[in-house]
């Protein structure tokens, strides 16, 4: 299973280290296969006035020092196309933001990089719709084909986070993981999922509580990973608190779903 989680953005490289040594027995399991999240840059935050990070080069700075100490693999996002090479040289896998989902230069871009590229899907989208971005990294990397099994050796994965219901709400419709199956590996993003975007308003609220249940679910579904938001303290939390998992809490999610996991096979 593959298991991506960490804080949502680098507040201090003292939160990054701290964070990073309690999942230390995660990259120690021999049923996961783990990497540590955090972005250096939130360029997609509600308010001007929210806290974005520290930036690209003290971003990957810090990210380099948790891949030195721990040795994790890395995942960040990235935001603009000059971006990717650099961020690459650090990170095993670059994220593109489910509102940059079409962007094609972007993932044109990523793919011109040796790392997996995680294309989470835009919440105004149907899992269909992934099938072109997938292709787009996929022609750019010299590859005609395309399914599943292309995909994976080829380093490109989808991320399903919900759709936008109504206003300042989404919902996961636990059938585009199997849709989306069709096209690439797919990771769900469980705290993604409970966010409620700019409900508070200048900055988007959620509900962690409901984290665990999603997960169950997806599993029980079928999906090749999962992506956990983490905080050693969510209610103090820079950037989306209210849907990041407490620390304590991730090692009972993670069992839950590796059991659930273990019996379907």
């Amino acid at each position: 299973m593959i298991l991506i989680a960490g804080p949502c953005v680098i507040e201090s490289e003292e939160l990054v280290m701290a964070v990073a040594q309690k999942l230390v027995k995660f990259n120690e399991h021999e049923d996961i296969q783990f990497y540590f999240k955090s972005s250096f840059d939130k360029a997609n935050r509600t308010s001007i006035n929210s806290f974005r990070g520290p930036g690209l080069e003290k971003g990957c700075e810090i990210l380099a020092k948790v891949k030195e100490k721990f040795g994790f693999k890395i995942l960040t996002d990235i935001h603009e196309s000059y971006q990717a090479q650099s961020v690459a040289e650090v990170a095993d896998v670059l994220q593109i933001p489910a509102f940059l989902c079409r962007q094609t230069d972007l993932l044109v871009a990523a793919a011109k990089t040796k790392a997996i590229v995680n294309i989470k899907k835009g919440q105004f989208l149907a899992a269909d719709a992934m099938k072109h971005s997938v292709k787009k990294v996929l022609q750019t990397r010299g590859i005609q084909g395309d399914g599943y099994e292309v995909a994976k050796q080829n380093g490109v994965w989808l991320c399903e986070r919900g759709n936008t219901f109504g206003y300042s709400n989404l919902v996961v419709d636990m059938r585009n993981l199997v849709l989306m199956r069709e096209y690439a590996p797919v990771i769900f993003d469980a705290t993604h999922s409970v966010q409620m975007p700019s409900s508070l308003g200048e900055k988007s609220g959620g509900d962690a509580k409901f984290v665990p249940y999603l997960a169950r679910a997806a599993a029980s579904v079928g999906v090749d990973g999962f992506f956990y938001e983490t905080h050693i303290n969510p209610c103090e939390a820079l950037c989306d608190g209210p849907n990041m998992l407490d620390l304590d809490e991730l090692g009972k999610v993670v069992a839950d779903t590796l059991n659930i996991e273990k019996i379907l096979k």
